[in-house]
Formats: structure tokens, C-alpha cells, sequence
């Protein structure tokens, strides 16, 4: 089973430490946060189940936040995670049609990655960025106005990164 380390677990008790005596459960989305980041880009049951384990709280209160924010994978994803918004607003102005060039051009489908490890496609609830659609979120910025164009571009800008 996979532990933080000690320096982690000095950031682990900082982090909870912000809350209040008994109110623990306050550190979840943080400690989420710092565990995929620690544990190879996903959560798995196991180590929701450490977190838990951490918070002294059940389990399944792990697996309630980690299901519903599309910010955790709940399974191994790629390098590069194109989280493509599907909800209304982009759909209006074409993010399916954005959804299957990804798939195409990739040759995967929506929650796989590529063999080379380096590309998943993943479709998520609203953004936040309804202006300037179709969009997605890849690491920490969004990329918009999104055309087959500028995916061939963002594609193309991640693997000379490699």
C-alpha cells in the first residue's frame, strides 16, 4: 500500500490543521488533491481508503467526492487528460463534434487513453467557460474556442513536450 511520505505526511497534517477540532473532513478535497498527485495521477479504492484512514472518517465518504468532482480519475489516465465540456452552451457550438475528432484523431474513446500513455479523453459537466465554447481543461488551463485546428495544435504542442 502505497503511504505518503514523511515530508507529505508534514504537509498532510498542515492541511488539516486549518480546520477546526473535529471537523477533519474539512482537509478531503486538499488531501485528495495531494494524493493523486502522489499516487500516479489517480485515486484508487486503496488509496481513497488511506485518505480515509487519515481523516478517520468511512470510506464511502471519500468515494462520494472523489465520484462527483470529474477533477480525480478514479482510474490511470494518460500524460495528457483532455477534459472536454459536453454540457449545453458547448454542445451549441460544437463540442460534440470537437468529442469525436479527439476520439478519431487519437484513435480512443471518451474515459481511454492512448497506447503511448500520453493522451485521455474524458468528457465533463460545465466549466465555467460558457463564452468562449467549445472548450476543455487541460492540467490547470482551459483551452477555447476550440477548432480541429487548435486540437491538432494542442496535440501537437503536448508531444513536443515529451
Amino acid at each position: 500500500m502505497s503511504k505518503f511520505s514523511d515530508d507529505k505526511m508534514k504537509e498532510v497534517e498542515a492541511i488539516i490543521a486549518r480546520y477546526p477540532e473535529g471537523k477533519q473532513k474539512s482537509a478531503l478535497i486538499p488531501l485528495l488533491h495531494l494524493a493523486q498527485q502522489e499516487f500516479g495521477g489517480w485515486l484508487s479504492a486503496e488509496t481513497m481508503d488511506y485518505v480515509a484512514s487519515i481523516l478517520s472518517i468511512e470510506p464511502i465518504e471519500v468515494y462520494e467526492v472523489a465520484t462527483f468532482y470529474s477533477m480525480y480519475n478514479l482510474q490511470p489516465v494518460g500524460q495528457y487528460v483532455f477534459e472536454v465540456c459536453h454540457t449545453g452552451p458547448c454542445m451549441l457550438k460544437g463540442s460534440d463534434n470537437i468529442i469525436k475528432y479527439i476520439k478519431d484523431k487519437l484513435n480512443i474513446g471518451v474515459g481511454e487513453t492512448t497506447s503511448d500513455g500520453l493522451f485521455t479523453l474524458k468528457t465533463v459537466e460545465c466549466l465555467g467557460a460558457c463564452g468562449y465554447a467549445p472548450m476543455m481543461q487541460l492540467g490547470k488551463h482551459y483551452r477555447e474556442h476550440l477548432s480541429e485546428e487548435k486540437v491538432d495544435q494542442i496535440i501537437a504542442e503536448c508531444r513536443t513536450k515529451n
